[in-house]
């Protein structure tokens, strides 16, 4: 959207918040980068540039704006909805693979050299891997340092950086402040964040409307007891993470969604909040699905009378995976036992002092050295299950964000045990791919019937192609109009 200079400019005059992640305005005189929802007087047009990331603004001389604190608006919908490469490496420099395994490493999870990598970024978001990653170590930077009363060298080490030094240069030509400044001058609604470890209590910014009924209640109504639990308004569960483990709680409000974090290594923090954001949808841009949904006059009442749904998704996909299977043609409940026997039997346990949080879900590792003869169901499906983890596990089968959705769909339909509705509800909600779609599914086909859509799978993709890129929240939609646990925020 950034080449779209006059539309770039009537977002900012307007002060339009649903663009912020999208595009950043760099003013030429002032040096300073902002959202296009800043608060002061919009600048001259002919001082204004504009790009698709903080980091392409930050690699062009532009220091963050104070006011708007454009490094902390939304992600760019456009790397969540995209499946070509250069989303594919921007889900993963989130994820931290540049961190922890450098450019190299994000190459070869992608398959292509480092050269074309460096190439397609630079073309398309205006900076490098190396320059995308920094403005992320900046950005967790500076959250530890309005959010935890860390030491500075902690801090630096937290995020990422090499040294205290690099990490005292990167903070005054990101900001124009010292660290210690930085730390003096946060928003007062961030002097009391943070738990008494020390643990980050942090605001998960969205575009609004965000309805948090099918999010959360479905989340809620589908937790594996032991991983994940709604304790005193909010969703809490456990978290596998590179360097460690961790239990995250995530309770909705009005404009944000509160996080508290409390991790065995602080390491973790930039991939914790990008998985956190990955599970609750919170890149996505909902004025842009719900018009093209209202297109379908039969669909725009639903619409209309909840807008703002969102998908919910995975913080591990190969959790979800194998969870999928554990559903197949069973209820939520019986879903939620098999899981938790797992849970209790092969996971690790962890200690949550503030809940009844026990373990980690196990890991594919651990599930392949499972004796299938104790797996307490269907032989047809114990070897679905055991043939999935034994591909996950010795990885010939890869289920992450840099994977091809259109790929990883066609290896699981290739499995024994894996039909349409188990492939397409992994792409859903583990892959995150926007256009999934469930013509089998019962409660989409319930729904069709009631609202008087087709109701057989066929004619009712027919008729789902006008919904397209955008047919994952439509089933969300769909299934909204069942009295199901999985549509309502538990009490």
């Amino acid at each position: 959207m950034h080449t779209d200079t006059e539309g770039c400019v009537r977002a900012v005059r307007s002060k339009d918040a649903r663009f912020d992640g999208w595009f950043f305005t760099a003013v030429l005189t002032t040096r300073i980068y902002c959202r296009p929802s800043c608060p002061v007087v919009p600048p001259k047009p002919e001082n204004m540039i504009f790009y698709p990331s903080a980091a392409a603004c930050q690699q062009a001389g532009f220091r963050a704006c104070k006011r708007c604190r454009p490094d902390t608006s939304p992600g760019s919908p456009e790397w969540n909805q995209r499946a070509d490469l250069t989303a594919r490496a921007m889900r993963l420099i989130a994820d931290g693979v540049v961190d922890r395994e450098g450019v190299p490493g994000l190459a070869a999870r992608l398959g292509y050299s480092t050269r074309q990598i460096e190439r397609q970024l630079l073309a398309e978001v205006g900076a490098g891997p190396l320059a995308l990653a920094r403005a992320q170590r900046a950005q967790t930077a500076r959250l530890l340092i309005e959010t935890t009363p860390l030491p500075m060298a902690d801090i630096a080490f937290a995020a990422g950086f090499s040294s205290v030094r690099t990490f005292n240069d990167t903070v005054r030509e990101v900001f124009a402040l010292s660290p210690s400044e930085l730390r003096a001058r946060r928003p007062p609604e961030d002097r009391s964040a943070g738990t008494p470890g020390g643990a980050p209590a942090l605001r998960l910014p969205f575009r609004a409307p965000l309805n948090p009924d099918n999010l959360f209640g479905h989340l809620a109504a589908t937790a594996v007891p032991g991983v994940e639990e709604w304790r005193d308004g909010a969703y809490r569960r456990t978290l596998r993470l590179p360097h460690g483990h961790g239990i995250v709680a995530l309770t909705p409000a009005p404009d944000h969604i509160d996080c508290r974090l409390t991790l065995t290594d602080l390491r973790d923090l930039t991939v914790a909040i990008s998985r956190c954001r990955r599970l609750l949808d919170l890149d996505a841009d909902p004025t842009a699905v719900d018009d093209q949904l209202r297109t379908d006059p039969l669909l725009a009442p639903l619409v209309d009378k909840a807008p703002g749904r969102r998908v919910p998704r995975t913080v591990d996909e190969a959790e979800f995976a194998v969870r999928a299977v554990l559903g197949q043609q069973v209820s939520t409940a019986a879903a939620r036992t098999h899981a938790a026997r797992l849970v209790t039997a092969h996971g690790d346990p962890v200690e949550d002092p503030e809940g009844g949080l026990t373990h980690l879900f196990p890991s594919t590792e651990a599930l392949a050295e499972v004796d299938p003869d104790t797996l307490a169901m269907p032989r047809t499906r114990r070897a679905t299950l055991t043939t999935l983890v034994r591909h996950l596990a010795d990885g010939s089968l890869v289920l992450g964000v840099e994977t091809d959705r259109a790929d990883t769909r066609a290896r699981l339909l290739a499995l024994p045990g894996f039909g349409p509705w188990t492939a397409d509800i992994i792409a859903m909600r583990a892959l995150g791919d926007p256009d999934a779609f469930l013509p089998t599914d019962l409660g989409v086909r319930r729904a069709a019937r009631d609202l008087g859509l087709p109701s057989t799978p066929a004619a009712l993709t027919a008729r789902a192609a006008a919904w397209r890129p955008w047919r994952a929240y439509a089933v969300q939609y769909l299934w909204a109009t069942d009295s199901h646990p999985i549509n309502f925020l538990p009490a």
